[in-house]
């Protein structure tokens, strides 16, 4: 690699630095920073520079950055400049090279996706930017050069991502310095650094109703959500103009001086005005946010951080009813660049993957998580565009008595808690545990006050009401348990603390609900899959011709599942001699099996020679990627079919699978029970075995096995083994293929271990009626399945998202048992 000092020569050569003040440039060492610089020279152009190699690597972008995906800006490349060359802003004498006023209009950091390296050298450079400004995926794609062509032409893309919009070229409207806040003609003036006005911001924007989540009993799953940390604190809406800020509760009620240490530093985050939505919160001792400790700081002094997740009004403009995926974006454009040190910090999200994002949260010992969809607006209230799910049973209660303490004369022991249902109090249970000394004499205090001689509610048991001191029902305590009785009374709970920025009124015992259809499954859209097939250097054809008529699932569609279940998918797939169901008029017009290439398809969609039965070669299909599955999306491909085994020892399988094909009429009950005595047989011989949802009929049980047994041996075990399950049940099982055979009985397909044969892959569509897909599934949930058929793509988009249900399947060394049955 040259040395950096050699990289700069050609900068040094074009500079006189007696007469500008550009940096010269050293090798001092940085991190992966970007920096995008807006110069006036000759002609306008945006200079975009990542550093690489110890130098910033750099672009003319003659019209500027886009965040459209459709616009394809021209980036020429120019020499190599100095690492310090990132942080100039000034002016560079008329009559030098480059002469003109340059501003530093983004600032940011960058990650490669790709193999930076092998992009440089290649022309394909893939990127993660985290500016100010650009942020997200990009592409640098280099021109293949015209006869007699010297220079380097790039073209600078923006991938499709949450931060890509249509006519992108709105980016550009932002006029000022990320650095001092300067317009162009400021800084070719030699003015000092803006500085943000402080009073006169405007109006202070009026209080907003907060959007609440609700609570579920499972993670969401798809790329249209949004995952972020649940934090354990008060909820907050900032309103600012200026250097004037107030804080209001998620009620309404100005808590400005109670969070008094925060309103500087929001003051300081714009000249006009904000209205922003987070939450307020303190760190304990293990980093942690925890309600307690917030407590603890607000009474007697402590760091107080703000986590800002929402922008509902920038400037006198609402922005409620913009996408979230876009309020987030112009809320963190607000903020800029954050320490972690600063008490003012942006709150991150993830995109899909909520499943992980939650076994993350919670084996850290947090609360849980906020899912959000990326597409929905600001609404007030508790909607399903926002779903709370918690690692940890905790809500509110409503305190409605207490029992003296027999150690300590004046004060509690426990306090007797309710909840409101359908408008009436309901008892609890009684919370004893979580207060310091301090906390049991200042909560007296206030139950002095509220005292009142009968009881609030009914139902109490005697034993809990005996000596019990009732309170007019207004305070409100947060409580962890560990779990609730079959009638709601809660087990070990644990006082957290007054939540005394909610009222008592209308707090119910919270039960999950289940998450809906629409919230589990992955929206699949056209334009996800068009941007897929793109990004694999697929062209599809027709992208709206509509495949499965009764569904609407079209081509494109049937692209953007693919692209969704491909990890998931792939494993299973990959490297595998295939046999294809084409059908590229749609599902209900002709479709045809086809195992033999004859051309046509894209290179995703590869070949391998294998040896036939007459001596002679013929090319199988296979694949190794998502592009050889969009390959057969373009050809019309609706099923996936795999041999046993592998390109590399094609001779050897690696998987054992029993078709269970049952009679017409027959129940899906029938083949359940099939299925799992199949099973049982093949554990008491040392098999583990799994269950796949055919997406027709019937169910594949399938068994990995290590590569040593070759076909004629696998293929005479499966048959062994039918034909004794038919000698055992001769009423229940057959093993012949005849229709007359299998009249009334359930047909144990051991043919599929065949050399040559095939079997649906896993997460592969079906061409029938409804578009079902074949899945897996777990022993545990096949007693409560219906249908083998009943996972349309949605479906088993969101099993391709959420936790995998054979995790151990790739892992498994088992071999052929030396017995058949």
């Amino acid at each position: 690699m040259a040395r950096a000092r050699d990289l700069l020569d050609a900068y040094r050569a074009k500079r006189d630095f007696s007469k500008t003040s550009e940096p010269q440039g050293g090798t001092s060492a940085g991190g992966n920073i970007f920096v995008v610089q807006k110069h006036d020279a000759t002609r306008l152009h945006y200079d975009f520079r990542l550093e690489f190699e110890g130098v910033l690597k750099s672009w003319a972008v003659t019209r500027g950055p886009s965040t459209d995906p459709a616009d394809k800006r021209l980036a020429v490349r120019t020499e190599d400049h100095p690492l310090d060359y990132a942080t100039f802003e000034g002016t560079i004498p008329k009559g030098q090279y480059g002469g003109g006023t340059v501003m530093l209009w983004d600032f940011g950091t960058w990650a490669p996706i790709e193999d930076p390296k092998a992009g440089f050298k290649s022309g394909k450079l893939k990127i993660r930017l985290d500016g100010e400004r650009m942020k997200g995926d990009w592409a640098l794609i280099r021109m293949k050069p015209r006869a007699g062509e010297k220079g380097e032409n790039w073209l600078l893309i923006k991938e499709h991502d949450r931060y890509a919009t249509e006519g992108g070229s709105a980016l550009l409207d932002v006029e000022t310095s990320v650095a001092t806040g300067r317009k162009m003609d400021a800084i070719a003036q030699g003015k000092p650094p803006a500085r943000r006005a402080r009073k006169g911001g405007g109006a202070l924007p009026g209080f907003v109703e907060p959007q609440l989540a609700t609570l579920v009993d499972g993670v969401p799953v798809g790329k249209d959500w949004l995952f972020e940390m649940k934090y354990d604190g008060y909820r907050c809406i900032a309103a600012i103009a200026g250097d004037a800020v107030k804080l209001y509760t998620r009620n309404g009620h100005d808590w400005t001086d109670t969070f008094a240490p925060l309103v500087a530093p929001l003051g300081q985050l714009t000249k006009g005005t904000a209205l922003i939505d987070g939450e307020i919160c303190a760190f304990n001792a293990e980093g942690k946010t925890d309600f307690s400790t917030l407590k603890a700081h607000l009474s007697e002094g402590g760091p107080l951080v703000f986590f800002v997740f929402d922008l509902l009004e920038r400037d006198g403009t609402s922005w409620r009813d913009r996408p979230l995926s876009d309020r987030k974006q112009a809320l963190e454009s607000l903020l800029g660049r954050r320490t972690r040190h600063d008490p003012v910090q942006y709150s991150p999200d993830i995109a899909g993957k909520g499943q992980e994002v939650f076994d993350a949260i919670c084996k850290a010992g947090h609360e849980g998580i906020i899912a959000k969809r990326a597409d929905a607006r600001y609404v007030s209230g508790r909607g399903k565009s926002w779903l709370k799910v918690k690692c940890t049973l905790r809500q509110e209660f409503i305190i409605v008595g207490w029992s003296p303490s027999e150690k300590r004369k004046g004060v509690f022991a426990s306090l007797l808690l309710a909840t409101e249902e359908e408008g009436r109090l309901v008892y609890r249970g009684r919370v004893g545990t979580g207060f310091s000394d301090q906390m049991r004499e200042d909560l007296q205090a206030m139950l002095d006050k509220d005292a009142r001689k009968t009881a609030p509610l009914t139902g109490v048991p005697r034993e809990m009401s005996r000596g019990v001191r009732w309170v007019t029902p207004r305070l409100l305590a947060e409580i962890a348990y560990a779990e609730r009785t079959p009638d709601g009374v809660l087990r070990h709970p644990s006082f957290l603390g007054l939540r005394e920025d909610k009222p008592a009124k209308g707090v119910a015992l919270e039960k999950p609900k289940p998450v809906k259809a629409e919230a589990r499954t992955q929206m699949l859209r056209d334009e996800d899959g068009i941007a897929a097939a793109e990004k694999a250097g697929i062209k599809l054809s027709s992208p709206d011709k509509v495949l499965y008529p009764d569904q609407g699932v079209t081509k494109a569609r049937l692209a953007a599942y693919y692209a969704a279940v491909a990890d998931a998918m792939l494993p299973y797939i990959v490297d595998r001699p295939l046999s294809l169901v084409r059908c590229p008029a749609g599902r209900a017009k002709q479709c045809f099996f086809q195992k033999h290439d004859t051309g046509g398809f894209s290179q995703g969609m590869q070949t391998i020679a294998i040896r036939e039965k007459d001596g002679a070669e013929d090319d199988y299909f296979t694949l190794n990627g998502l592009d050889g599955l969009l390959a057969g999306v373009q050809m019309g491909v609706l099923e996936f079919h795999i041999w046993g085994s592998r390109r590399d020892k094609v001779e050897k399988p690696d998987r054992l699978v029993f078709d269970i094909d049952p009679d017409v009429g027959m129940a899906f009950s029938e083949v359940k029970a099939a299925a799992v005595d199949i099973r049982k047989r093949l554990e008491a011989m040392g098999l583990r075995t799994y269950p796949l949802l055919t997406g027709g009929k019937g169910i594949h049980v399938v068994a990995p096995l290590t590569r040593r047994a070759e076909w004629p041996q696998v293929k005479a075990f499966a048959s062994g083994f039918a034909k004794r399950m038919e000698e055992d049940e001769p009423e229940r099982f057959t093993a012949n293929l005849s229709k007359k055979a299998r009249k009334g009985r359930l047909f144990v397909d051991y043919l599929r271990n065949e050399r040559g044969s095939t079997a649906i892959a896993p997460y592969s569509t079906r061409a029938r009626e409804g578009a079902p897909c074949a899945v897996p599934v777990t022993w545990d949930e096949l007693g409560a399945i219906t249908a083998a058929n009943g996972f349309s793509l949605d479906d088993a988009v969101a099993r391709a998202l959420g936790k995998n249900p054979w995790p151990d399947y790739h892992e498994l060394r088992q071999g052929l048992p030396k017995r058949d049955a």
